[in-house]
């Protein structure tokens, strides 16, 4: 079972890499599942994760208050922005735009609900 959560944290690091360059693909809901993986698989990924420069302190965050802090909440609202200006650019079909518009909306209300660090 080990095995399946330290594939399960790889994976979601992975994709919260993958997420810090797609405006639509989250990054840091990504880190929390990878740390909630690796804390049941591996001690010394979780410890790499939790105490990495740039991942961690989000983590941290999260899980001691359930707070976001405020220049990655301004850097992700930034990138939604930017990525559904590039959708209306595109002339995509407006019913795409309609559910892109609806789920971005709904990120950045989560988002800006969280308590600020």
């Amino acid at each position: 079972m080990r095995g399946f959560w330290f594939i399960g944290g790889a994976l979601s690091v992975i994709l919260g890499v993958i997420g810090i360059v797609l405006p639509l693909l989250p990054t840091v809901p990504f880190f929390l599942l990878a740390a909630f993986c690796f804390a049941r698989s591996s001690e010394i990924a979780h410890e790499w994760l939790i105490n990495h420069k740039t991942f961690g302190p989000p983590i941290s965050d999260w899980n001691q208050t359930g707070a976001i802090r405020t220049p990655i909440e301004i850097a992700a609202t930034l990138f939604m922005v930017a990525g559904f200006s590039i959708s209306v650019f595109l002339d995509l079909k407006i019913w795409l735009l309609i559910m892109q518009f609806s789920i971005l909306s709904s990120v950045a209300l989560f988002i800006w609900t969280r308590p600020h660090e």
